[in-house]
């Protein structure tokens, strides 16, 4: 399921060396008691708690609300957590990212498990976050997680440049990507996003496999007057109907290779190589403006703050989701060993 998501102020400047290199010993052995307390699998379930996550964040010293909280911790996460420990840590941020099939392919044979689905479940998670939720994020982070039962989880990352924030994904072991996945989000709600993967937009998703399989050449006259996309939208088309996502020629062309292809489902188109978000955006539309298909405009996230408010905005403080992370934090590291010990517990103390 998708877990969740978290949004984020884009803050200067990274973590000093002399932190990360502290960061990486703590974690290790936050990261080996879970493992051998609870297994593999719960720790990839924790790491895909956004609010776990965001309190390994803090337990391991960096910034409660920055972006870089993602990818630091999951920087420390991938150095710390070796294959040994039955879990394997892939991606990261920027270029690294685009490394993840390949680091799958490295490390899924140790463990004897089908690369092909974990690989899939890399793309197509990445691929609704950033083509089928459209809320004006685009990733610039993506982290695979999975061990050796086959469990997987992913940390990923978008930045929307008009305010400055990122907003963080959590999934965990979904079974569906594009029919109304579960979620529990956390963020900042856009005025403005587009929402392909909830039931709302379910018929949309239904019509927009239609038309590509039924050959696109037939949508050419809701797109007459115009061919390419303008920046300022300054090109006017002949029609009266305003569709904001016309296509180029090269958009054409995709359309039409996604045709003789005969996608079998909308989780098939999606995976298509160049079909992203403007497409997917105009076979929607295209279906609301033919068949009247409803379609989800309501930001699918549900929730601001982990904890609540002490002042009772958004929420009063749940006291006892709040002593659970506590208490279970303290449990784990009451049996590190070492000054980072000492360290983390003055942190606990400090908020309870």
């Amino acid at each position: 399921m998708r877990t969740g998501t978290v949004s984020l102020p884009l803050h200067p400047g990274k973590c000093p060396a002399w932190l990360f290199q502290r960061m990486k010993p703590l974690t290790k052995e936050i990261s080996r008691l879970i493992i051998d307390s609870y297994g593999t699998t719960e720790l990839l379930k924790r790491i895909s708690d956004p609010m776990f996550f965001q309190a390994l964040s803090c337990v391991i010293g960096f910034d409660w609300h920055s972006s870089g909280t993602t990818t630091t911790t999951c920087g420390a996460l991938k150095e710390a957590i070796t294959s040994d420990m039955g879990i394997v840590v892939c991606g990261g941020k920027g270029k690294t990212s685009r490394k993840t099939p390949s680091e799958i392919d490295a490390s899924a044979g140790k463990f004897n498990l089908d690369g092909a689905r974990l690989k899939k479940a890399s793309y197509l998670s990445a691929k609704v976050d950033s083509s089928c939720i459209q809320a004006g994020y685009e990733l610039y982070h993506h982290c695979f997680f999975f061990d050796e039962n086959g469990n997987w989880a992913v940390v990923q990352q978008g930045m929307n440049d008009a305010n400055g924030y990122a907003r963080r994904y959590h999934w965990f072991d979904a079974e569906t990507f594009v029919d109304d996945p579960p979620d529990k989000i956390a963020g900042i709600a856009e005025p403005s996003a587009l929402n392909l993967v909830s039931d709302v937009s379910e018929d949309a998703r239904k019509v927009s496999l239609d038309l590509v399989n039924d050959n696109p050449i037939h949508l050419r006259r809701y797109f007459t007057g115009q061919t390419t996309l303008s920046d300022d939208h300054t090109s006017m088309p002949e029609r009266h109907e305003i569709l904001p996502c016309d296509l180029s020629g090269k958009d054409w062309q995709l359309l039409q290779n996604a045709y003789e292809l005969q996608p079998q489902n909308y989780e098939e188109l999606v995976c298509l190589k160049g079909m992203g978000g403007k497409k997917l955006r105009a076979l929607a539309l295209v279906a609301r403006l033919i068949h009247g298909t409803e379609l989800d405009w309501k930001d699918p996230v549900k929730y601001s703050f982990a904890h609540g408010g002490k002042d009772g905005i958004p929420y009063p403080v749940d006291r006892s989701n709040y002593d659970h992370s506590i208490s279970f934090l303290r449990d784990i590291l009451a049996e590190a060993k070492g000054s980072e010990k000492e360290k983390a517990l003055r942190r606990l103390a400090s908020v309870s």
